[in-house]
């Protein structure tokens, strides 16, 4: 993990990894049992000004507005219309995934990939100037190879939107469709001229966020996991659930600390806040990773 600075909390990662792969170790775990779950915003890419999902579901809702004139007068929409960002971070991963199911309800699957694609592809961030996708963190992409290096399976559990996600996450963290667990709305299958297809309707199917992370999580994977790394108060459930478990175990939180390479923020803020999970890392001595003080380089692009 050559972007690490060589301190506690790469070191923390390196001893876990040395515990849990050495086979005559009385920590040894099976690589079947090796599970790793990581949490998205702002833990493998940033999340600022606003979750990247809602930036994607502000573009469809304005592009819309016309043919729901009702959404001005709708807080949540109006919110998007405006690019209230304070408001959008306070409305969360539900909110999020009401804008999503109303901008592409009643469309199949396929087609809302291609709009993902399309959008990912060429959208950029408004503070940096690049594609959505070079702001994933280098340090973390080395992290999950280096823990695929070492027989675990790695896996996402996102409050964001799982078919958002599943169109671009194995291209960008080489994580598989089928390891991606997040907030989803309701699809149904139907024939639409002769051809069978998933159509997304606009009803909540579940939100991927705090208490239910760890649902998802059991639900998708059937086991508990060994290792869990978030960044926000909407990870503290999913870190619990996995401390709970025998064994060895890793626990992992990550804190924007660095206003200059990226940004500085925990309790004080509506996107990405960290209150209630920093002072229980601090009471269990989890491990906490200082962006400014552990990472040498935080974007693939940046300055070290």
């Amino acid at each position: 993990m050559p972007s690490w600075n060589d301190g506690a909390a790469k070191q923390s990662i390196i001893r876990f990894v040395d515990d849990v792969t050495g086979e005559d170790a009385p920590t040894f775990v099976p690589p079947a049992d090796r599970i790793a779950v990581f949490d998205n915003d702002g833990t493998l890419w940033s999340e600022k000004p606003v979750y990247f999902q809602f930036l994607f579901a502000i573009e469809r809702v304005r592009a819309l507005v016309l043919q729901h004139p009702q959404w001005q007068s709708q807080p949540l929409f109006k919110a998007a219309i405006d690019g209230d960002f304070d408001a959008l971070g306070i409305a969360g991963a539900k909110g999020l995934t009401t804008l999503t199911m109303a901008t592409h309800s009643g469309m199949t699957t396929d087609a809302f990939d291609r709009i993902v694609e399309d959008w990912i592809t060429t959208a950029q961030h408004p503070r940096f100037h690049r594609p959505f996708t070079d702001l994933a963190f280098k340090p973390m992409l080395e992290l999950l190879r280096y823990l695929r290096d070492n027989g675990f399976t790695t896996y996402i559990a996102s409050a964001g939107g799982i078919e958002f996600l599943r169109v671009w996450a194995d291209r960008i963290y080489g994580v598989p469709p089928q390891y991606v667990i997040g907030s989803s709305s309701i699809t149904q299958f139907q024939m639409r001229d002769g051809e069978p297809v998933l159509v997304r309707e606009d009803r909540i199917e579940f939100i991927d966020d705090e208490a239910g992370k760890p649902v998802g999580i059991y639900k998708f994977i059937g086991r508990r996991p060994i290792f869990a790394f978030g960044n926000s108060d909407g990870d503290l459930q999913m870190l619990q659930w996995t401390a709970a478990g025998g064994g060895p175990r890793f626990l992992g939180l990550l804190h924007h600390t660095d206003g200059e390479r990226e940004w500085a923020y925990d309790r004080n803020t509506t996107v990405g806040r960290l209150d209630k999970a920093l002072d229980e890392a601090r009471a269990r001595a989890w491990t906490l990773v200082d962006m400014k003080q552990d990472w040498k380089t935080i974007f693939a692009f940046g300055p070290k």
